[in-house]
Formats: C-alpha cells, structure tokens, sequence
C-alpha cells in the first residue's frame, strides 16, 4: 500500500494542468491568500476521499481474496486501463491537433489568462476541476488496504496527502519568503509547461496506468 501511495502521489503533484492553474493564482491580486484557498480546497478534496474509504472499512482492511479486497483490486484494475487509454487518446489528440494555431491550443485547455485576474472563486473551484480525479480514485481504491490500528498506515495516508500537496505547498512558501524571484521562476515555468505539458501528461498517465495494471492483474491472479 505505501509504495502505491507514493507512487500516485508523485503523479498527482507532478500533475501539470494544476500547477499551471496555481501559477495564475499566485500571480493575481491577494495571490498568497487565494493560493491557500487552492491548497484548502485541494487538501479538503483528498483527505474526503480517504476519509470516505476509511468510514466504509472502518479502518479495518477487509480479509485477502474476500468480495471487498477483491472489488478494490478490480476497481484499480480499471482506473489503470482507465488511464492508459486516456494517455493514448491525449497523444491521438495530440498528433491531429499537432497543425493547429498555438493560441488557440492553449485557449483550449488553459483557465483563463493572468491579465483576466483570478477570483476567490475561481481559486476554490480550479482544485476541483482540475484534480487528476482517476489517479485519486486509484489513491481511494489503494487505501482500502490501509489498518488505522497500525501507525505506519496512519502515517502514510497523511504522507499521501502532503506528498499529494507538496509541489503547492512548495510554491506557495516560495512566494512567502522570496516573492519576486519566486515570480519570475514560476512564471518561467509556467510558460515551459505551456509547452510540454501535453507529454507530461501522457508520460504520467501511461506509467501510472501501466504499474496499477501489472499491481491489480498481479494481485487477482495470486
């Protein structure tokens, strides 16, 4: 289970669409208080769904091969297909819109630009449109196995959420104690993931999805 959380935990922070989105928030009016409005809701976000796993189980980790285990392990097995196919479809997408103009890919899937400015609003409503929701439902479907009785899977579901948070977390403290240079690098990298980002994603996507395959296949056929 650890080593499944990690591994979606790196994928979920590496995310590049939301880190995208966070940049904007920084760079608007009131940026540090609307970025932990971000960070609020994105934590919110994550510690429900785990929240919600935990009270179904009751923190116990249903018996090996049993209907529930089982149901998990098929449920993983489905997001990771899920998200090899969505990594297959984005570089399909990619390659047909390959001749198309850069700025209207971008006004495609960015936001909205940093001169339109960001709302309280938009900074409570970007982590929910824009969270990796099937690499969270894998984190859901994992966290079944967890034994709150055990402190190490305590300590790993909150390692998860920080993990999860800390690209955010990073970038926000940045901001706090160096805002001008940190400003200037964000900004940078927002325009770098303007344009890899669509690799990123993919190479995300099909590496998670290839390892929660082989886990759940592996763990169903044993």
């Amino acid at each position: 289970m650890v080593v499944d959380l990690v591994l979606i935990g790196l994928a979920v922070t590496l995310f590049p669409l939301p880190i995208m989105a966070f940049v904007l928030v920084l760079a608007s009016a009131q940026g540090l208080r609307k970025g932990l409005v971000f960070i609020g809701v994105w934590l919110v976000s994550l510690v429900a769904v785990i929240g919600i796993v935990v009270l179904l189980t009751g923190g116990q980790p249903p018996p090996p091969r049993s209907p529930p285990s089982r149901a998990a392990q098929v449920a993983t097995l489905v997001i990771g297909v899920g998200l090899i196919g969505y990594a297959v479809y984005r570089r399909r997408r990619n390659r047909r819109d390959a001749a198309a103009p850069a700025a209207e890919a971008r006004a495609a899937e960015e936001p909205e630009s940093a001169s339109d400015g960001v709302s309280f609003r938009s900074a409570a409503a970007f982590p929910l449109l824009l969270q990796p929701w099937g690499m969270v439902g894998a984190a859901a479907a994992t966290v079944v196995q967890a034994d709150l009785s055990d402190a190490g899977n305590v300590v790993a579901l909150v390692g998860f959420c920080l993990l999860a948070t800390s690209t955010l977390l990073a970038m926000e403290l940045w901001m706090v104690f160096s805002p001008e240079r940190a400003q200037r690098a964000l900004t940078g990298l927002r325009e770098w993931l303007a344009r890899h980002k669509e690799p990123a994603i993919v190479g995300l996507c099909l590496l998670l999805g290839l390892w929660l395959v082989s886990r759940s296949l592996y763990l169903l056929t044993t």
